[in-house]
């Protein structure tokens, strides 16, 4: 009878682990760091047989190692060890220490989309097959097109991208990654696999593969590991044959906080004021990409959300937030904004955002929901946010009752970070671009820094900032909305005097402070008003 063996439970208990090492006589690893992990190592092992039997070959104390969670398992090692061609010294570690040291350890792996394409066989088949695994790092044991399109996903979501572009032309077929705002080509598809590539992620999308006359809209859930990535797929037929746009929602990715978002001081300071309300509306304003919604999640954030009801209806959910009830709008059966926003307010809530106000009907709802009562979040397309205030009285709304209603306006935009490596000190005797007389005089004396690029980052650049403008609304520039005609020059004036910064304003700060370049400010605003 074989001996009894005492594992590990699923949290890992240390003292467990001390107790089957001293059994077995096996070191034991609570921690799996960086140096231990080598994409090489694993090259030729699957991930789910990894995953399955709980070891991953890895380096030890100038060794080669097996992490393993049940010492016992002999056969396992010995298959490893058959694989790399090499004994391996057995090391004892919690099973859930080991999963989490699979995934970084294959997600590392520097296998590109190129790579594969370079050693694909120009003959592969283009028959589109329904994949076994939607899990992106599960890669070898799906047919050729499907591995490509993983690999393609997988970098897209290393790199940061929030958006892959798959788009044919007559002679080849181009894909790029947004990063940062900005499109980037990679490796080119060759033309011939394009139906297949098409149809595959239409599979992915539960799209309609026969259809090709139309634009299509569909959603695909993948995995790497333990992380889900949502991907809202879109389909238009152009001249050439259909061009396919993913959005990637990473539904785990960790929200900012509202002081990491590129907010001044005095605007935190005003922006916790507003979130102390009981009613009224804030507004946030901007192109779409500007980064809105990340601005109002991180004020949802900041809310006691132990005594107080959360509620969101969004188009589309981009993130899940704990503890907030969140409504995904779905016009095809008749839930608008418009329908959901009445509903939510039979749910007794104290805070509510609504996405984006589009219409009339929402902007109403939402005005004389916060007159009862209720603190509601929402976002506008507007240009700067004294604009939002005529968008809205043009959509309809009585001026007085925003006035009663508004409790600050904020407008924003994107702007990519300099490299901190590799920025360069602009000469002084000769900037490039030539610095306007109102940038020289709002900035003074202070350096101002370009980008140059380098091995760290994009075109110099890496990561985005925000640039923001916050109107308050007190007493006087109610009364000034109150009064508003279809001007909005006069309320932008008001805010100015009474102390707003404006897009420009913060823009030149964060230029002086070297944070971006004038021209990433000049691409955003497009000039110096």
């Amino acid at each position: 009878m074989a001996p009894d063996v005492l594992t590990p439970g699923p949290a890992g208990d240390p003292h467990d682990l001390d107790v089957l090492g001293r059994k077995f006589r096996l070191d034991v690893v609570t921690s799996v760091t960086e140096e231990m992990l080598d994409p090489e190592l694993v090259a030729n092992l699957p991930v789910e047989w990894a995953r399955s039997h709980a070891m991953l070959p890895v380096h030890f104390r100038s060794q080669i190692a097996v992490l393993t969670a049940q010492p016992d398992d002999l056969s396992g090692q010995k298959h490893l060890e058959l694989l790399l061609g090499r004994e391996l010294l057995p090391v004892l570690a919690s099973r859930e220490t080991i999963t989490s040291a699979i995934e970084r350890c294959y997600f590392s792996r520097q296998e590109t989309p190129l790579e594969f394409l370079r050693d694909m066989d120009p003959l592969a088949a283009t028959v589109i097959v329904e994949s076994r695994s939607d899990d992106l790092l599960q890669v070898a044991e799906n047919a050729p097109v499907t591995q490509l399109i993983n690999l393609i996903l997988l970098e897209a979501v290393k790199g940061g991208a929030s958006d892959v572009h798959v788009e044919p032309f007559e002679s080849r077929l181009r894909v790029r990654y947004r990063i940062d705002g900005q499109l980037y080509e990679q490796a080119s598809p060759p033309k011939h696999l394009e139906p297949a590539l098409i149809s595959r992620l239409k599979v992915m999308a539960h799209m309609d593969i026969s259809e090709k006359r139309l634009p299509q809209d569909g959603v695909a859930r993948v995995r790497i590991g333990e992380r889900e990535i949502d991907i809202r797929v879109s389909t238009i037929p152009v001249a050439e044959g259909e061009r396919v746009v993913l959005r990637l929602l990473n539904r785990n990715t960790a929200l900012l906080p509202l002081s990491g978002l590129g907010l001044s001081d005095a605007m935190l300071a005003s922006l916790g004021s507003i979130l102390q309300e009981s009613h009224g509306v804030f507004l946030v304003c901007g192109p779409t990409g500007s980064g809105k919604t990340t601005t109002l999640y991180a004020a949802l954030q900041r809310l006691n959300k132990d005594r107080t009801n959360i509620l969101t209806i969004e188009d589309p959910i981009e993130y899940q937030l704990p503890d907030i009830g969140q409504i995904q709008v779905k016009p095809k059966i008749g839930l608008t904004f418009a329908a959901g926003l009445r509903h939510i307010l039979r749910q007794d809530p104290d805070t509510i955002l609504v996405g984006e106000i589009r219409d009339l009907e929402t902007a109403e709802i939402a005005i004389r929901a916060s007159l009862t009562g209720h603190l509601v979040f929402s976002t506008l397309h507007t240009n700067d946010a004294p604009s939002a205030v005529i968008r809205l009285i043009d959509m309809g709304i009585e001026p007085y009752l925003l006035a009663a209603s508004l409790r600050a306006i904020m407008a924003q935009r994107l702007v990519r970070c300099l490299c901190p490596v590799c920025r360069e000190r602009v000469p002084a005797e000769n900037p490039a671009p030539v610095l306007p007389a109102a940038v020289k005089e709002k900035i003074g004396k202070k350096p101002i820094w370009q980008a140059r690029g380098c091995p760290a980052c994009l075109d110099g650049y890496h990561g985005r900032t925000g640039l923001f403008e916050l109107m308050m609304v007190d007493a006087e520039m109610a009364e000034a909305i109150r009064t508003a005609s279809s001007d909005s020059r006069r309320i932008y004036e008001l805010a100015v005097r009474r102390g707003m910064i404006t897009l420009l304003d913060d823009g030149l700060v964060k230029l002086a402070d070297g944070v971006t370049s004038l021209a990433e400010i000049m691409r955003t605003l497009g000039k110096f008003g």
